[in-house]
This record gives structure tokens, sequence and C-alpha cells, in this order.
């Protein structure tokens, strides 16, 4: 699996129509370290745009709505600066011109995910989401170094578990804003973790425990959590 180390959280919309597929990309996305939202069709990636701020977009080209070629052309010509990733079967010449005039990036199916998670994080680059030069990565008085997979807070290193410090890592990446349960989960455990699951709720309890006070992380209610 390729992972990504940001400087910040990095979200991506992904507007694909085919359930399956739909669910495999979503999967491999947060796997890799990305905050992903999903929609179906153009209407509902409408309306995740109108309420979110995305790093790119991945879209399926044909969708039941239309064709999201000219639904991208519309938002550029009003000045939309979002990079865009097609997904698509039209392989032909004329076909992949087309959408490199107006995306940033066109990916012919069947793709392997590896090749998809690499486009991703190459297109959401664009966007200003950079790689961070180095492995640390700090919130107020809390510092992680990924490289050797160190925590510290002030001058006390933490003896956090693996899981400990994936979900910390996540919510530091995150720089302060909420993170859905779901997307950690994602992060520290799998997609098989039932939704009922309290496995994140023990691991954020021994982790507050070990952070000390005063109190860091905060409980944002129905959505998850973040650092304050």
């Amino acid at each position: 699996m390729i992972f990504f180390r940001y400087l910040r959280y990095v979200r991506v919309l992904v507007t694909e129509d085919d359930e399956d597929l739909r669910i495999a990309v979503e999967a491999a996305l947060r796997a890799a370290g990305f905050a992903v939202d999903v929609a179906a069709d153009l209407p509902e990636a409408d309306e995740a745009l109108a309420v979110n701020a995305y790093d790119c977009v991945v879209f399926d080209r044909m969708l039941p709505s239309g064709d999201a070629l000219e639904y991208v052309h519309n938002r550029r010509r009003a000045g939309w600066p979002v990079p865009v990733l097609f997904l698509t079967a039209r392989d032909a010449v004329a076909d992949r011109i087309a959408g490199l005039a107006i995306a940033d990036d066109y990916l012919l199916k069947p793709f392997a995910m590896r090749e998809l998670l690499a486009r991703v994080g190459s297109v959401c680059r664009r966007s200003g989401a950079g790689v961070e030069p180095d492995s640390v990565l700090r919130h107020g008085d809390l510092v992680i170094d990924e490289a050797r997979r160190e925590a510290w807070r002030g001058q006390r290193q933490l003896a956090l578990t693996g899981k400990e410090f994936i979900v910390l890592r996540t919510l530091i990446a995150a720089g302060g804003r909420p993170v859905h349960r779901k997307d950690l989960i994602a992060a520290a455990w799998d997609e098989l973790v039932p939704p009922t699951s309290n496995v994140l709720e023990r691991v954020v309890a021994q982790l507050r425990r070990k952070l000390g006070e005063p109190p860091v992380v905060v409980t944002i209610r129905g959505v998850g959590y973040a650092l304050g």
C-alpha cells in the first residue's frame, strides 16, 4: 500500500456510479491516508462541492446524469480551480485529448489501485496539499516523528501502541479540523470493523490518559474527534 505524508489532512471527493468500484476506491484512498467523500452522480457531487473544500475530485466520466467532462468544463469557465482526475473506459485518442484539456489527469479503466493512489497523490499536490519535507508533524506541544515512530508532548515522550500512534498522527495531520470516526477507523484498522464497534473509543480513552493534562483530544458529537 502507498502512504503519503501531508502537511494537512488531504480531502478527496470520488464521484462514481458503479457501487462496487466506488466502495473499492474509497477504501483504498482511506487506507492510504486520504479523507474521502463519495457521490454516485453529478447532483450529489454538486451538493458536496457546495459545502466542502476538496484538494482534488475524482470523476467517473460517464454518469447517469451526463458527461462529467461537460460538468467540469462549465465549472472551470466559472473559475473553479480544484484539480480533477477522470476515470473512464473511453480510450479513444480524441477522448483522452478532450479529457486532458479540461482535467489534470485521465486514467483508463480498468486500472491498478496502486496507480490510482499515485495519480490522486500527484493531482492533490497541485492544489497545495504538499508532501511534508520531513517526517515531523506538530500541533501545539504535540510532536510526532513518523520516521522514528516517536511521539512527544512537550519534553515528555509518549509510550503509544501502534493504534494510538496512528490515531494521534491522523488527528495532528488534520490540523485541528474534525476527523470523522469512520476515517480514524479506516486509518488504524480496516473497512471490516463494524460501525457499531467501540474499538476507536477505547483507543481514544487510552490516548487521552497518556496525553495527560490539559486535555487535547476533543469529542465532536455526531462526527468524531479533533485536537483542541
